[in-house]
């Protein structure tokens, strides 16, 4: 009986030593519970990430429209005709003068030496007429001759000299029509329609040729009556032209229309825009901005700006990790798709632009491909 109760007074001191050891076993935290877990570092691209330069940004109302040359000439037939000889064809560049076709001047010849045969004959006769008169004058001063008949000698050189400027206009018509039976270029430029071919015969207002000078192209626009006060005579238009991509143009308002369309409720505008080296041509879209205000400034993307909140904000990257910066918005320039940032950044600040700027502010951030170092836009 004493070793059955010596037996079981063991066994509870061991139940009880394991009790406490598994609840001690329980209670113990792990050794790094306490330690701050590491956050794992984002790698991007070199396009996710542009730079803060300073740049010319130009903001004004916008204006498209087709090219056309400034100066067209619809050159048409003076005279009517069979044409002979065509000597130019579309494309070919002209001067001022140069022949373009020849019509028929047999029927034209004629009457030109009909003029000049009047001519000669008015001439001899309003000669003899002023000789007469120079007699009449002579007797009457010696008493030879009546009053009356001085008077006669006036009337008849009178009308000699009309009879002789009658034969000369006559004449000079003659030679103009003479002349048109050649037809000439206006000026210096470039044939780019021809409406006639050697054979045809033509009748005086015929459309022959359209010669354009494409030294100065021309763009006929409109703005909204809401944005004329930013619009002025000379106020430059930079322009971005279909089928010349990356380049952009420089031009000047010359005329402002001087009234809204009823209907739309917007003004026409000309724009003219120098092609020296004639590298523009008509019946290109363009679409332009009237350089109403123009700033140099520390510039960025239109991309790298979020303006979805009530304060737009950039996402810098800034000592390897990325933060989230308000900023203030100055000129947009719609043309180079770039802003002005007048405060929260600096010059050479690098911005997050695309998915990357969703990557949560104190993140580590490796660029993959370092950006190069960014053009800053035109002026």
């Amino acid at each position: 009986m004493f070793r059955s109760a010596r037996a079981s007074g063991a066994m509870m001191v061991t139940l009880l030593a394991t009790g406490v050891i598994t609840v001690t076993a329980c209670g113990k935290k792990p050794a790094d519970a306490d330690m701050p877990q590491a956050i794992s570092s984002v790698t991007i691209g070199g396009e996710n990430v542009v730079v803060v330069g300073n740049a010319t940004l130009n903001s004004g109302p916008t204006i498209s429209g087709t090219l056309a040359a400034e100066k067209t000439a619809s050159i048409r037939a003076e005279i009517g005709g069979p044409v002979v000889a065509v000597l130019i064809e579309p494309g070919q560049r002209v001067s001022k003068g140069t022949a373009l076709a020849r019509i028929d001047e047999s029927a034209v010849r004629e009457a030109w030496l009909g003029a000049r045969s009047g001519v000669t004959q008015a001439t001899m006769a309003a000669d003899n007429a002023a000789r007469d008169l120079s007699r009449a004058e002579k007797l009457l001063a010696a008493g030879a001759i009546a009053e009356n008949a001085l008077e006669g000698a006036r009337r008849g050189n009178l009308g000699a000299q009309a009879q002789l400027e009658d034969a000369k206009a006559r004449l000079a018509s003659a030679q103009r029509n003479l002349d048109n039976t050649v037809v000439k270029s206006p000026y210096d430029g470039v044939v780019s329609e021809k409406q006639v071919n050697p054979g045809d015969v033509v009748a005086p207002g015929a459309p022959l040729f359209t010669v354009v000078d494409p030294s100065t192209m021309r763009l006929e626009g409109a703005v909204p009556a809401d944005q004329l006060a930013q619009v002025r005579m000379g106020a430059p238009v930079i322009f971005s032209i279909t089928g010349y991509p990356g380049k952009s143009y420089t031009g000047a308002i010359t005329n402002i229309y001087p009234s809204a369309d009823p209907q739309t409720r917007q003004v026409r505008v000309y724009v003219r825009i120098p092609n020296a080296a004639q590298g523009l041509v008509a019946g290109l879209y363009a679409t332009g901005r009237v350089a109403s205000v123009t700033r140099n400034g520390l510039t960025a993307p239109l991309t790298a700006v979020d303006q979805r909140g009530i304060t737009p904000f950039v996402v810098r990257l800034k000592g390897g990790k990325t933060e989230r910066v308000s900023v203030t918005i100055g000129v947009r320039d719609e043309t180079t798709e770039r802003m002005e940032l007048t405060s929260g950044v600096a010059a050479g600040d690098t911005l997050l632009v695309g998915a990357a700027q969703g990557i949560t502010p104190g993140t580590p951030v490796k660029v993959a491909v370092p950006a190069d170092k960014p053009i800053a836009p035109k002026s």
